[in-house]
């Protein structure tokens, strides 16, 4: 289809293909090769060639998940097919089997942290991110308070900060780091944007430098305890600390059609733009059969319910871009957004 929604405003617009299943689709097997077609092809590159020949608005970016463990011919087959395609590429570092807030596993956490970012350095990639501050449905779990509290995050500061100059972020082509916590349920502790902001502040602190940022995804930001207005309030606040980084627009508890959001993502991209920090904005669907969230939709039946209303997955993914680029396009429209 040929492009016929010009983006308005300088902010970048791009897609995580998480859409296409961790497993069988995002996720290395046993020999560290990434899932491909009959023809070859990696399912990642397929699907983002499929998205950007048929979106009305062009998709400028993927960011895409990376383990540890990949086979270095995949990853650089995963890395140049997306540039091929005039995509921009940023990398979702992938943590696992080991927890950041204990200090015992601290080499653990830190070796995997450091295999990603020696992956974006080798591809001159500036934009990382992760959920590395607690370890993803921890079986036994329980949040942490008060002083419990205090010692996850100066836990968190000490392994990420290692992973900082053990990768000698400061000499190389990564500029910023972007954390993302997650809803209760996933995470027990860093369940809501005020909690990730403690992490962020104090690592910065300890680095004398804004490098780590906020990841604001919408979803998780429904799914906390904290409402619109308070999310609101503290993304101008993050914000005004300089301290704000990419935007997920995804839908709170079905993680489907961003039509299911109930309000979320408008409110909260709008309070984004508003600072006038905004950069980044990704489209985030999941695959409501996904056999790794088998135990997400235990969690939430929620997740569970197939919202492609008669699409595709590819489909619902192109109709969420269109959907977000018009918000863009309408908040620089009314002076709300840079153009």
């Amino acid at each position: 289809m040929a492009e016929s929604i010009s983006l308005k405003t300088n902010v970048e617009l791009g897609v995580v293909p998480t859409h296409i299943k961790f497993v069988g689709g995002l996720v290395p097997d046993g020999e560290g090769r990434l899932p491909r077609g009959e023809d070859g092809v990696l399912l990642i590159v397929a699907e983002m060639t499929k998205l950007t020949e048929a979106s009305p608005v062009r998709i400028q970016s993927a960011q895409i998940t990376v383990f540890p463990g990949v086979h270095a011919g995949d990853t650089d087959d995963l890395i140049n097919g997306l540039r091929a395609l005039g995509l921009e590429v940023h990398l979702i570092m992938m943590v696992g089997g080991a927890d950041p807030m204990n200090p015992a596993d601290e080499d653990a956490v830190v070796g995997m942290l450091v295999a990603g970012i020696e992956v974006a350095k080798k591809y001159g990639i500036t934009q990382v991110a992760s959920t590395s501050i607690e370890e993803w449905m921890k079986p036994g779990a329980t949040p942490k308070t008060g002083a419990d509290f205090e010692a996850a995050v100066a836990q968190n500061v000490s392994a990420h900060c290692r992973a900082y100059r053990e990768a000698d972020i400061a000499n190389s082509c990564v500029k910023n780091w972007h954390i993302e916590f997650l809803r209760g349920g996933e995470f027990q502790t860093f369940t809501d944007v005020q909690k990730c902001w403690e992490f962020v502040k104090a690592a910065n602190v300890e680095l004398g430098t804004k490098f780590f940022k906020i990841m604001v995804d919408a979803a998780h930001c429904g799914d906390s305890t904290l409402s619109i207005p308070e999310n609101e309030a503290l993304i101008a606040e993050i914000a005004a600390a300089d301290e704000m980084g990419m935007f997920h627009a995804s839908s709170k508890t079905t993680r489907g059609c961003l039509s299911t959001d109930d309000g979320w993502i408008g409110a909260l991209l709008a309070a984004a733009a508003k600072t006038g920090k905004l950069e980044y904005v990704f489209v985030e669907l999941f695959h409501h059969e996904d056999p790794a969230l088998e135990g997400l939709r235990q969690l939430d039946p929620g997740h569970g319910i197939d919202t492609r209303d008669g699409r595709t997955y590819s489909e619902a993914v192109i109709d969420g871009v269109v959907s977000v680029a018009r918000r863009l396009n309408n908040l620089v429209a009314r002076g709300m957004l840079k153009n």
